[in-house]
């Protein structure tokens, strides 16, 4: 997990985070403080609920209860056990599949010896018993290498069913760690990767792209006034909102909490501004209901900073500067999208 915090916030979470573990009487191990971090820092909104309903039940928060949300929500271990187990069925199919083959070799070694015996012995048969014992011979001998042919071929095609089952299995470990798992959208690794692929084929094609930060405006007074089971839903609904209005090659994903970021390819400033517009006023409409009493809630907001791709640019310049317009809409009064300058001196292929 990233955690993308201002030296100072990282502190203060720190700080809050340790006082909890000694307060509560845990072990100030990596697992417990990457948990209460976490927690404090607002950006896993799974690990909030987990550790918020052991707090609403008055139960004492141990180290084992503490292991459980670590491992569901911010380890590798089921990745991990899922690979370590794929490794372990395609050693035991090599296995099989190697013993298959081997039993054929040595079949095929003494069918070989059989034909050539016989062979020499048909020249020397004087009557019909002996040329028909030696016919049934290879026969029975021919019966014998059909078996292990046929069970190589059993081996062969039950490895090519497992072994697809496996690319299957494998393939959606690979999409779970990449996605977050509440909003169904790409998550920051995910993001990292896509950022840098799009910006190494920008080089290359002297092409042009935009990143959009958007920002859930008041989320956090939402989030305490209705709770974070709400909380859930709004950014389930902003983050189906984001779904429906990109489009193509474009990249949406949850940068962290209430944060979300859009990689537009082969969009200059312009064309990213009025995506913003877009995705903006589509959530807007937007009603927030409680689905437990069907309460409407109101609607929300969110701001958008947008920053084109400069030539040379390093992503975490961009992202920055995607950043500080964000800050800007903000600070402007918020449901707004804002853009950022280009540098002095500098441009854009888009441009």
């Amino acid at each position: 997990m990233n955690y993308p915090h201002e030296a100072h916030q990282a502190r203060e979470f720190a700080e809050k985070a340790m006082t909890r573990i000694l307060d509560e009487g845990l072990p100030p191990s990596p697992d417990i403080y990457e948990l209460w971090y976490v927690y404090y820092a607002g950006i896993s909104p799974e690990v909030t609920r987990a550790l918020d309903i052991l707090v609403s039940n008055r139960q004492k928060i141990t180290e084992d209860r503490c292991r459980d949300p670590h491992t569901r929500f911010l380890s590798d271990a089921r990745n991990e056990e899922m690979i370590r187990r794929a490794g372990d069925q395609v050693k035991a199919t090599i296995k099989n599949v190697t013993g298959a083959v081997r039993d054929v070799k040595n079949a095929t070694t003494s069918y070989s010896g059989t034909l050539e015996d016989v062979s020499k012995k048909m020249g020397g048969a004087k009557t019909v018993d002996e040329m028909r014992n030696l016919v049934s011979g290879v026969m029975n001998d021919t019966q014998k290498m059909l078996e292990h042919n046929h069970k190589l071929e059993q081996e062969l095609e039950q490895s090519s069913t497992l072994m697809e089952e496996l690319q299957r299995d494998l393939e959606q470990v690979r999409k779970e760690a990449m996605t977050d798992g509440l909003t169904g959208l790409a998550n920051r690794k995910a993001f990292d990767a896509a950022l840098d692929r799009v910006s190494s084929d920008t080089q290359s094609e002297q092409g042009s792209f935009t990143l959009l930060m958007v920002d859930i405006d008041h989320f956090k007074s939402f989030n305490d006034n209705y709770g974070h089971q709400v909380g859930d839903q709004v950014l389930r609904l902003v983050a189906r909102t984001l779904i429906e209005g990109v489009k193509g090659k474009d990249i949406a994903a949850r940068y962290g909490g209430e944060e979300f970021a859009i990689i537009l390819p082969d969009t200059n400033l312009t064309a990213g501004v009025a995506v913003g517009n877009n995705l903006r006023k589509a959530v807007a409409t937007k009603d927030v209901i409680n689905r437990t009493t069907g309460e409407k809630l109101g609607r929300i907001t969110m701001s958008v900073g947008v920053a084109e791709y400069i030539n040379g640019e390093n992503m975490t310049d961009l992202i920055e500067r995607a950043d500080a317009a964000l800050y800007t809409a903000k600070h402007n009064g918020r449901n707004q999208v804002a853009a950022a300058p280009t540098p002095m001196g500098k441009r854009s292929n888009g441009a």
